[in-house]
């Protein structure tokens, strides 16, 4: 009694034997500081090195982490300013690919992720488009392989250069692809900016001078939906009333009342604004206010020349500095505009790490892909006549990767409660 009093915790100790002493000694092993077996096993570490991991790894993306909606944005115009620099189907496809697996793999269930599958069709359709355009209306585009012969409509002399029908070449058929795929991956990149950055926010990170129209914006979002909602109530209640919904008749009484109902919430939502002190402005000196206008609208036109230089085929020498002075002068006048706004804002939208991350990736794919149109124009545009098959260039395919960048730092969505495999 007295023995077993005094050691209670051996009734809790490892068995003993030979089987149960080894593997204890392969426990203590693994355990050891240094020992290559015991860096594998645990899933979990603690010390700089596993900090530096977590740091590393895309946390699951919540209201305190998100990434800023801007970020998106930039990500997708330089995918998009890559695209246009460009007619080779093969670097095409691998802009799009990379623009979709990032949708796919940051993509949340919210209703404006669903719009990526749209501007995927309708860039579909824009493809098709342009090619039935250069059948229909013909191309200047000579070619040598005649596919058919449309009839042709005679014009009158005043529309020399323009034709309807006549014959179709491969070439043509050819160019109008590369043409139509180019316009198609624009698009595509602009949907993907559209699925993965949240509107709300990326309105509510407007500088102080845009409030007004920001503003206005939210509210035309808001009342957008209860309008549909109204014609669907509306259209509902006549067929059950026996009365036809469709027509000229039924859309003028159907309108009517969604018109009385979007005035009377209009001036519902006019009264709760102007209480709340919406569109009060503070005392701005004149001169600031005309330098702000100034500089806004110059810098504006700036941004749209430089762009149209991007975007352009022989623009890039002066679309880039002309870009950049029209974004700086934009950045100054909307800063200056920002003084006349009194509010204050709720929660802002930083630019964290991971934002910059992701901003700078799709800079640098649309840097290196200009800086590839210069040196390797004809893999960039491969020719139609003679009739050849494209070619993958290396350097500029390595130039799309680094637009992958953002699947693998920016924070992971949440799995919706549908999409959650039950557990063991």
């Amino acid at each position: 009694m007295t023995r077993a009093s005094e050691t209670p915790a051996d009734a809790t100790a490892a068995p003993t034997g030979p089987r149960h002493a080894a593997r204890a000694a392969l426990r203590r092993a693994a355990a050891a500081p240094g020992s290559g077996t015991g860096a594998a096993l645990p899933r979990t570490g603690s010390g700089p090195a596993a900090g530096l991991r977590a740091r590393l790894l895309a946390p699951v993306a919540d209201r305190g982490n998100a990434l800023h909606p801007g970020a998106w944005w930039l990500w997708a115009l330089g995918l998009a300013v890559a695209a246009s620099r460009t007619t080779n189907p093969l670097l095409l496809g691998l802009i799009v690919g990379v623009a979709g697996y990032v949708v796919a793999a940051r993509r949340t269930d919210a209703p404006w992720a669903r719009s990526y599958g749209a501007f995927v069709k309708l860039g579909l359709f824009v493809v098709g488009l342009r090619i039935a355009f250069s059948v229909v209306l013909g191309s200047p585009v000579p070619g040598s392989h005649e596919l058919f012969t449309l009839p042709e409509l005679p014009l009158p002399g005043w529309a020399q250069g323009i034709r309807i029908g006549g014959r179709v070449t491969a070439e043509q058929l050819v160019f109008a692809l590369y043409d139509g795929l180019k316009l198609a991956a624009l698009l595509i990149c602009v949907g993907a900016a559209n699925a993965l950055a949240n509107p709300a926010r990326l309105l509510k990170s407007l500088p102080g001078a845009l409030y007004e129209a920001g503003v206005a914006v939210v509210v035309a979002m808001t009342f957008a939906p209860n309008l549909v909602a109204d014609v669907v109530r509306l259209r509902t209640a006549r067929r059950l009333r026996g009365r036809p919904t469709g027509g000229v008749r039924a859309v003028l009484q159907i309108g009517l009342p969604v018109l009385e109902g979007a005035l009377e919430r209009s001036v519902a939502v006019a009264a709760s604004m102007d209480a709340r002190g919406y569109g009060r402005t503070a005392h701005v000196p004149a001169a600031v206010r005309r330098t702000t206008d100034v500089l806004t609208l110059g810098g504006l036109l700036g941004v749209c020349a430089g762009s149209y230089g991007l975007l352009a085929a022989e623009g890039a020498g002066y679309g880039l500095p002309l870009l950049g002075a029209g974004l700086l002068a934009a950045v100054v006048g909307l800063r200056l505009g920002g003084r006349r706004s009194v509010r204050t804002r709720y929660r802002p939208d930083r630019f964290g790490p991971r934002s910059w991350l992701v901003a700078a990736s799709g800079v640098a794919v649309a840097l290196l892909m200009i800086r590839a149109n210069a040196h390797s124009f004809d893999a960039l545009h491969p020719g139609v006549v003679p009739l050849t098959a494209p070619e993958l260039p290396l350097w500029p395919a390595l130039s799309v990767l680094p637009g992958l960048l953002p699947a693998l730092v920016a924070p992971v969505p949440p799995a919706s409660p549908a999409r959650e495999e039950p557990s063991a």
